[in-house]
């Protein structure tokens, strides 16, 4: 279908369209797509080194393995780090102390940006949001609004199954020419400043009834009526992007494995079992397995529990790979014998299992304390907090601020369609606003903590340098490490809390004993209440219980 369906914002495209920026290289596009000229749905092709077909395999892929309890245990870890649901305060605020603008701007901003939050209920489903963004690698929303009535902002946002639609990118067809791609379009000209680059069309092909296989046949839908937000991961050479758990299929599958062989081997070398040896004598060959036979059947017991009616019955019938073993003997040989096999040696080993485990958390950026279940909880000094937690912390950081793109695109669609800023005024407040998720690791806080109380002490210790050796703006920026911008804020503070007297003035004039005067050297005497008729004794309470 040629027709796009959606909404478009017509300033941003005006403003790509009268671009004078010309390059033979195509943009540089952070979410694995790459300009195709053909081709149907979702780009199927075959792998042969039989990893997966197209996009949508590598998708279920990562759900069957999210399935897996040692990846759910991590991947719950994970999102319970990155959102904290549990409490009575809305996962994430939007944060605006940066942002040059008017009050009113950011209060509007404020209250837009909380009535995106309402439409995704983000404080109710804000877990299986994340999880299902970091189990994909991808998320989609469809942007609804009235198209008579624009203006009005977004009305509903409905989250679209990763399987069931991908961003696209064409080349247009110009008139009378055969469609080329990109990277071949300079072929054809001697001198590449005559080059016509042919323009790229943008939009999302969405098929409610995808399968494996692909299909052809779908709904375009426009660029700006979809938010799109992926893992920043991608694979440069299928053009595919990646989930998070791209790095532990393989970690994955050593261990299921090894767990399968490990119950194979156990449940086939746990038991002991008897050989037994039977003198057959000089029977002739068909005679003697005969006679055998008859020996094992005759002393051989085999008790079934039936574990739906509770009964316990013979059944000779049935014959295990963990039975005895019965062998004939000739004449000659030492005659009947029974001996006894010893069942598997180190059986209760389990050193490969916790390899492939620990390998499993590394490659999936989850510290490995974290697979002992009686790890405790540290909330020491920062010296004593694991470097593994510090640097998943940080991991969790990257993962908000990408995760973060969802509401700056939801955020941009409704400030522009109710034309409370416009798209030039946006592309420079977007750096500006920040997101602030709640946070439930205190490691970088402990951290912060403990670098402030050690810059402390080192201000107390060169206190009687100041002015000698010294000078107070040293100590503000290298040992405060204070900057510019800080430096500015907290005098002016400090002079507003100076003159409604709040603090002391720290160059006020005080005696030997450290008494506060007056220019004159006198004593500055606080007022007494009693002299001007005022008792400083506290209300009599009421008597009897009266009020």
């Amino acid at each position: 279908m040629a027709r796009l369906f959606g909404f478009s914002i017509e300033d941003s495209e005006d403003k790509n369209k009268n671009s004078q920026v010309v390059s033979p290289i195509p943009p540089n596009n952070e979410d694995g797509v790459d300009h195709f000229v053909t081709g149907g749905f979702y780009n199927s092709y075959l792998d042969m080194e039989g990893s997966f077909r197209s996009e949508v395999d590598l998708i279920r892929r990562y759900r069957e393995m999210a399935l897996h309890p040692e990846v759910d245990s991590a991947i719950e870890d994970i999102v319970n780090e990155a959102i904290v649901s549990d409490t009575n305060d809305v996962p994430v605020s939007i944060e605006l102390s940066k942002l040059n603008a008017s009050d009113g701007i950011k209060d509007k901003i404020r209250k837009e940006f909380k009535y995106i939050l309402d439409l995704l209920d983000f404080d109710r489903k804000s877990h299986e949001i994340f999880y299902n963004w970091y189990v994909d690698g991808r998320l989609y929303y469809n942007k609804v609004i009235d198209q008579k009535n624009p203006q009005e902002g977004l009305k509903e946002l409905r989250f679209i199954d990763s399987t069931q639609i991908r961003y696209v990118r064409t080349v247009k067809k110009p008139d009378g020419t055969k469609l080329t791609p990109v990277n071949r379009n300079l072929q054809n000209f001697q001198d590449p400043e005559e080059a016509n680059f042919p323009d790229i069309e943008e939009y999302f092909l969405y098929t409610p009834n995808a399968n494996a296989f692909g299909q052809k046949k779908g709904i375009r839908l426009t660029r700006d009526s979809i938010t799109y937000c992926n893992s920043g991961l991608v694979d440069r050479n299928k053009k595919y992007t990646l989930s998070y758990l791209q790095k532990a299929i393989k970690s994955l599958n050593q261990l299921r494995m090894i767990e399968d062989s490990l119950v194979i081997y156990r449940l086939s070398r746990a038991p002991e079992r008897r050989i037994f040896y039977i003198d057959v004598g000089n029977l002739p060959k068909v005679k003697a397995e005969q006679y055998l036979r008859e020996v094992m059947n005759r002393y051989r017991n085999k008790l079934v529990y039936d574990a739906s009616t509770g009964e316990i019955r013979d059944d000779k019938k049935m014959m295990s790979m963990l039975e005895d073993f019965w062998l004939p003997r000739r004449e000659g040989g030492r005659g009947t014998e029974i001996s006894t096999l010893p069942g598997g040696q180190n059986l209760g080993e389990l050193t490969d299992v916790e390899y492939f485990q620990k390998k499993l958390y590394r490659s999936l950026n989850v510290p490995e304390s974290r697979i002992a279940s009686d790890g405790g909880f540290n909330l020491g000094r920062s010296s004593e907090i694991l470097r593994d937690e510090l640097k998943f912390s940080k991991f969790v950081g990257r993962l908000r601020k990408r995760f973060s793109y969802m509401f700056s695109d939801m955020l941009k669609t409704q400030l522009l369609l109710k034309n409370i800023v416009t798209p030039e005024d946006w592309e420079k407040m977007s750096e500006h606003i920040q997101y602030d998720f709640l946070y439930d690791n205190h490691f970088a806080e402990l951290k912060e903590a403990e670098l402030l109380t050690e810059r402390l002490n080192l201000v107390s210790t060169a206190e009687p340098y100041v002015g000698k050796y010294y000078s107070q703006d040293y100590i503000r920026r290298n040992v405060l490490r204070q900057t510019d911008e800080e430096i500015i804020e907290q005098d002016i503070i400090i002079e507003k809390e100076i003159e409604s007297g709040i603090i002391p003035d720290p160059n006020a004039p005080v005696d030997a004993e450290g008494n506060p005067i007056d220019d004159l050297g006198e004593p500055i005497v606080e007022p007494d209440l009693e002299s001007e008729g005022k008792s400083t004794e506290a209300p009599e309470l009421p008597k009897g219980g009266e009020i």
